[in-house]
Parts: C-alpha cells; sequence; structure tokens
C-alpha cells in the first residue's frame, strides 16, 4: 500500500511543519515504513497554542449545550470509522485488531459520549450566611490551553482521555501523539473538523519529545496544564520543565503491578484473568497485573495452570481475528524487553515458559517475543522491580497474608493491584492495604470512567475520571456578595 500522509492539525487546518521535516512511522509488523508524518517543532507548537488561545474565549463561552452536541457528534464518527482506526492502531503499533476493533475504538468513542454528558450534570456549592449579611457560591470556569500528551500502548483511546473531558469542560488543547503511532490522531482531527468543532479548538502536533515539540508544549509560557501518559521518567522531566509557568499536571505513569493470589481464589478464575493481565495487549499495559504473588498451597498447581494456559495466548499476524499477541511497537523496544529476559536468566531467575524471540517465517522481520513466565525470582532483581513493558511475568510464593501484602507493596510504583479471593474480609482488608490507585478484586481492566484513575508514589500524580477530570479540567472561583 502507498505511503500515508500524517500532517499536523492546525487552527482547523492539515499542514506541514514550518520547516518541511518528516519522519517515518514504522509498522512492527514488518518493519516497514507505512507513513510519512510531519516533524513539528518549536515554531509549530507555537502555532498551535496560538490557534488554542485565540479559539478559547469562544469555545470556553459556548453553550453547554451545544458543547454536547459537537462531542456526541465526535463520538458517532469514530465509531462510523471505527474498523479504519482499528486497523491503523494495528499497523501503528501491533496489536491484535480484534482488540482494536472491540475495546480501543468503542472506548475512544465512550470517552466523548460519558464526557458530553458529564459536563451537563455538574454542579457547585453556594454558602448562604445571613448572620455575616453575605452570600457566597463558587464558579467553575474552564482552564484554558491544555497540552495532551498520549503513549504509544492505546494511541486513540488513552489521547481521547484527555481530549474529551478537556473539551467538554470548555478548554482548548493542543494534543501530541507518540511518534510510534500518530496515524489516528490525525483521523481523530478530521473526526473533529466534520463534526463542527471551532478551529483551533483541538490541535496536533505530531513529533518527538527532548528539544522537540514535547519539551517546546511543556515548556511553553501560554500552555496552563499538561495531561501526561507515559513512563515515569518522561514525567519526572515534564514536571520539570513545567515548573516554568507553574503549569496544572497530571500525570498517569508507569507501573510494576502486583497480583495476588490467595490460597482459596478460584484458580480457575485467578489463572485466566492472570494471564490477561500479564499479555494483554502484548503486556504493552501500565496496569499490567505482571508480578503475581501466588500464596504457597496453590503456588505449583497455580504456576503449571499458567504454563498450560500459555495454549490460548497465540502469536501471530496481529491482522489475523484469531490472534492474541501481536508484535511489540518497535524493533528497539524488542531489544529492550530481550535485554531484560536476558538479564533475568543471568541473575538467576528459572524461566517456566516461553523467552524467545520469534525469527521463523513471517516473524523474521518483526517484533514478536514469546510469552514469557519466570519464576524464583529474587525480590530485589530487575526483573521484579522495573517495568519491562512486555509479555513477561514473574509468579512468587508467599506463606502469610501480610508477607503478601508486604511483598506487593514493595516496589517504587503504585498504579494497580489485583487481588484473587473468595473472602470477602480478606478482598477488603488487602484492598486497603494495597499501596495502589486502582484495585481489582476478581477481575482486571475493568474501568468505571466516574471512579478516579491515578497512581501511587512514582505511578503519577492526580486524579482524572468524572468528577476528578472536572476538577482538573477548570479553575475554582470564589464569589462572595454582601446583602443588604
Amino acid at each position: 500500500m502507498s505511503m500515508h500522509k500524517v500532517r499536523n492539525f492546525i487552527g482547523g487546518q492539515f499542514v506541514d511543519a514550518a520547516d518541511g521535516a518528516t519522519f517515518e512511522s514504522i509498522t512492527p509488523i514488518d518493519n516497514t515504513p507505512i507513513a510519512e508524518v510531519a516533524e513539528a517543532k518549536a515554531q509549530d507548537v507555537d502555532r498551535a497554542v496560538q490557534a488554542a488561545r485565540d479559539a478559547f474565549d469562544g469555545w470556553a463561552n459556548a453553550a453547554p449545550q451545544e458543547r454536547k452536541r459537537v462531542l456526541l457528534a465526535i463520538a458517532d464518527g469514530i465509531e462510523a470509522r471505527g474498523d479504519e482506526i482499528a486497523e491503523w492502531e494495528t499497523r501503528d503499533m501491533g496489536k491484535p485488531i480484534t482488540a482494536a476493533r472491540g475495546k480501543d475504538v468503542p472506548r475512544s468513542a465512550e470517552n466523548f459520549r460519558y464526557f458530553a454528558e458529564y459536563a451537563n450534570h455538574t454542579s457547585t456549592v453556594a454558602s448562604d450566611r445571613p448572620w455575616a449579611g453575605s452570600f457566597g457560591y463558587e464558579l467553575r470556569e474552564p482552564l484554558g490551553v491544555v497540552g495532551a500528551i498520549s503513549p504509544w500502548n492505546f494511541p486513540l483511546m488513552l489521547m481521547t482521555w484527555k481530549v474529551a473531558p478537556a473539551l467538554a469542560f470548555g478548554c482548548t488543547v493542543v494534543a501530541k501523539p507518540a511518534e510510534q503511532s500518530p496515524v489516528t490522531c490525525g483521523i481523530l482531527a478530521e473526526i473533529c473538523a466534520e463534526a463542527g468543532l471551532p478551529d483551533g479548538v483541538f490541535n496536533v502536533v505530531n513529533g518527538f519529545g527532548p528539544d522537540a515539540a514535547g519539551e517546546a508544549m511543556t515548556t511553553h509560557q501560554d500552555v496552563d496544564a499538561i495531561t501526561f501518559t507515559g513512563e515515569s521518567g518522561t514525567g519526572r522531566a515534564i514536571m520539570r520543565a513545567a515548573a516554568g509557568n507553574l503549569k496544572k499536571l497530571s500525570f498517569e505513569l508507569g507501573g510494576k503491578s502486583p497480583t495476588l493470589v490467595m490460597a482459596d481464589a478460584d484458580l480457575d478464575e485467578a489463572v485466566a484473568g492472570s494471564l490477561l493481565g500479564s499479555f494483554l495487549n502484548q503486556g504493552e499495559v501500565c496496569l499490567a497485573g505482571n508480578r503475581v504473588l501466588v500464596q504457597r498451597p496453590v503456588y505449583e498447581e497455580f504456576c503449571a495452570r499458567m504454563v498450560d494456559g500459555l495454549s490460548d495466548w497465540n502469536v501471530g499476524d496481529p491482522f489475523d481475528a484469531g490472534t492474541k499477541v501481536g508484535p511489540l511497537v518497535s524493533m528497539e523496544h524488542l531489544d529492550k524487553v530481550m535485554g531484560y529476559i536476558d538479564g533475568a536468566e543471568a541473575q538467576g531467575a528459572k524461566l517456566l515458559a516461553g523467552g524467545e524471540r520469534l525469527t521463523d517465517g513471517a516473524f523474521g522481520k518483526g517484533a514478536y517475543v514469546q510469552p514469557t513466565i519466570f519464576v524464583d525470582v529474587d525480590q530485589q532483581s530487575r526483573i521484579c522491580r522495573e517495568e519491562v513493558f512486555g509479555p513477561v511475568v514473574t509468579i512468587q510464593p508467599f506463606d502469610s497474608e501480610e508477607e503478601g501484602l508486604a511483598m506487593a507493596n514493595d516496589t517504587p510504583y503504585g498504579l494497580a493491584a489485583m487481588v484473587w479471593t473468595q473472602d470477602l474480609n480478606r478482598a477488603n482488608r488487602l484492598s486497603r492495604g494495597l499501596k495502589a490507585g486502582n484495585v481489582w478484586v476478581n477481575c482486571f481492566f475493568v474501568r468505571d470512567l466516574q471512579l478516579p484513575f491515578g497512581g501511587f508514589k512514582q505511578s503519577g500524580s492526580g486524579r482524572e475520571g468524572g468528577p476528578y477530570s472536572y476538577e482538573f479540567f477548570t479553575e475554582s472561583k470564589a464569589v462572595v456578595t454582601k446583602m443588604g
């Protein structure tokens, strides 16, 4: 197929980079270029931010029902182009087409629908103090120009998680998708224009991070807030850069999430859930529960069942409807993941299954690796401490509930945790004790958009979702009137 062209979207127009620079988007399926992408620099970011600033007053003061109408039209547009979006998600970053169609596209549309409705049902507080001769109330006003930076593992879904509430609450946006997966954000820009979103309300700049578009956005004095999902080290760099004008920040960063399997768990469900938590989206999930801790009475049986369960997690062509595991996002990332696998063996971990890069036949040109299981791992080893972001899981035994909880919390991260038990009291104790922003009991990856989403420790700061997004994307003002 011919090379797809991805341009920046600024002030309602698709434009080349000011200096004409481009870069190639490479598919991990066979390591070939699939798109030529305009590479934004500081000058392009300046133009996009100015367009967003110019459009802000009009959009911020638009009637809530008008904003709702446009956002619902965007949701319809995403669904109407769902097959196209899913195919590009698969080409760009390798996820199985069934996941892109069945999960990413519907959730992207739902993000717009949910916040379109939510924004029309918000309320503020009032304070009547007749003895003080005053009446006060809170005003909520749109925050301003928001920089939205999304990762490559769920390209459109996580971008819409940022863009939808920002637009719903009256902000304007400059979006920077990950350079590894830029195509669908450009499609979103087309959909926004067709839905009647005013020029400049949503802008897209493509490019890289340090010394490039990402840094220009995070240091820009006229960007009021940054919402970022990505690696913790990048989050620290953005926090330093954003200090220049004290930007408001929302970070959802890395994870090394524990899965606690108690002896009384339903092992059929616990094994299936742990396989899903480890290998969904090739393990390229910040929430991945790939540090599995199993109570000793069921440890051996659990490990054997996990190995048997790998037969359901076949690696293959992501466009094949039967494929559960596609290629990793890039050859560079493949090298990183293989480095963790080789390093774990060198540090004494026992390889129970997988561990090999696939190179035969159609796999030869792509970034494919087998789903991998390690046991006998040291709690302080890199494979247990650092985010691999690939289809690699470690399994460790523990004895008491207290020991399991201590092992689960022994991590610099705190994004998510899973608990498998049939004892409701134990589930409640562990949920309270786990230092994580999201705890799933007898399930994984179930999202309620009303609930807070974010992490403890190095997994981020702030929360988004429902009222928490309302809090982030608006400014609060107290108005007090003297009563005669």
